[in-house]
């Protein structure tokens, strides 16, 4: 019996990494299509007058930030299209909109392998290692010790407000301040430059341009923009 347990267990087991390999969640495009290390210009140096310019505005607004911006900010350090439920409502969740649900994981996992190796080539470092009195915002234990330009949280906002605004574009001017308080919060945070934001916007927009080509993405958005549309009772897309 115990062996016949033994069995059962592996099986499960293995049916379970199976089935996590089958759902594996793919990117729309990876580095070798957008190579960021060679569209975006290289960082300032550590002690170039931008760089403590930009430490000093980090400084700053970690002495002024209040309570609210705070948690704000720390709030926006989850990477997910949920964020822009601000503007869109109660609807606007992953239960209701499974298919756009599905997309927002594979823009996710577009700008992980997109930004990692511009991240990791560039090995800006964050302001918080840089300069000892910059005190982040912490979202969970531990802090990112990966590069920090660009702004990969920047890049995958900016890249879900462009998204989104095409599928609504009743609501563009909102959902792309949205957008832009996504990557400033960053700077709020003490986790990223002024500069990093930047780029971040930069890259979104260059993977929202790129994507755009693309048949298996303009399928996944086809289907996600009919899904939200209905669930905030818009009419269907022109």
């Amino acid at each position: 019996m115990r062996i016949l347990k033994t069995c059962l267990v592996g099986f499960v087991l293995l049916a379970a990494n199976a089935a996590s390999a089958a759902i594996e969640v793919k990117p729309y495009v990876d580095a070798t299509a957008v190579d960021l290390l060679h569209i975006l210009p290289p960082p300032p140096a550590d002690d170039s007058a931008q760089t403590l310019a930009e430490l000093g505005e980090i400084l700053t607004i970690q002495v002024a930030r209040t309570p609210a911006m705070a948690e704000r900010a720390r709030a926006d350090s989850a990477e997910n299209i949920w964020r822009f439920a601000d503007v869109l409502g109660d609807k606007f969740t992953a239960e209701n909109l499974p298919k756009l649900a599905a997309l927002a994981e594979r823009l996710t996992k577009t700008e992980d392998v997109v930004v990692k190796p511009a991240k990791k080539g560039f090995n800006r470092p964050r302001p918080y290692v840089l300069n000892k009195l910059v005190d982040p915002l912490r979202a969970g234990t531990s802090m990112s010790a990966s590069g920090s330009w660009p702004s990969g949280h920047t890049t995958l906002g900016t890249l879900m407000g462009i998204v989104l605004a095409d599928m609504v574009p009743e609501k563009k001017a909102a959902l792309m301040r949205r957008a832009w308080e996504y990557g400033d919060n960053r700077v709020v945070a003490g986790v990223h430059y002024r500069s990093d934001v930047e780029m971040g916007r930069i890259a979104g927009s260059v993977i929202a341009a790129t994507l755009i080509a693309r048949a298996d993405f303009r399928r996944d958005f086809d289907a996600a923009r009919k899904e939200l549309r209905r669930a905030l009772d818009l009419p269907p897309p022109g």
